[in-house]
């Protein structure tokens, strides 16, 4: 049984594109939980992602991935309100409304150390570092952003005081996964085995996603 948002005191938000949920997004996950004792952690498939330069899956597919993915999980909720929020999906929005509802939490930000470099462009960055602790996980450099296309660039202004003092670190081992490398062999029915869930794997195959149209 979960605890109700006035029991809540740590509290990690989790956003992604999730196309599809993999391994290292649910090893993210749990490494949260265990070293900053989380209470519980949202998940959040992003709706219009204004970031994104490709079309995202169907938001009810990713959705249905993202609740199997995390389904063994007790402290993890998947939350909707990205895709049903109507124009671009931005993080500050999401940390605005996590905290009114609850005023008693302190606010973690997780991400992949592809997002963190990337940081200092996010929209509004000030106020989410000043709503929310960030913390990323470390990263091989040679291994492409886990929800991102392989030419995307990764920008890396300088990071202002402000954003360095709210960064943490999360240890966790190197996993080569990547949501492209995913969607090029489900896009020939190849085994997914050790890359997403088996429910997953099973989901992608059942409803020929990625698939030449």
């Amino acid at each position: 049984m979960q605890k109700g948002p006035a029991a809540v005191q740590r509290l990690g938000v989790f956003g992604g594109a999730f196309d599809p949920p993999h391994g290292a997004h649910v090893a993210l996950v749990e490494a949260a939980i265990a070293q900053l004792q989380l209470d519980r952690v949202q998940v959040l498939p992003t709706g219009q992602a204004w970031h994104k330069p490709r079309q995202l899956s169907d938001a009810a597919d990713r959705l249905a991935m993202t609740r199997l993915a995390f389904a063994h999980v007790p402290q993890v909720v998947v939350d909707d309100r990205e895709i049903l929020r109507t124009g671009p999906s931005y993080t500050v929005d999401t940390l605005h409304q996590l905290r009114v509802e609850y005023p008693q939490a302190q606010l973690y930000l997780l991400l992949g150390d592809d997002q963190r470099r990337a940081l200092p462009a996010w929209h509004q960055i000030g106020e989410i570092a000043r709503i929310a602790i960030i913390c990323a996980a470390g990263r091989d450099m040679a291994v492409r952003a886990w929800n991102e296309e392989p030419d995307t660039p990764s920008p890396s202004p300088p990071f202002p005081d402000i954003l360095q003092a709210r960064i943490c670190t999360l240890d966790m081992p190197l996993m080569p996964h990547s949501a492209t490398d995913i969607r090029v062999l489900a896009a020939t029915q190849q085994a997914l085995t050790g890359l997403v869930s088996p429910a997953v794997e099973r989901y992608i195959h059942e409803h020929h996603l990625y698939r030449p149209h």
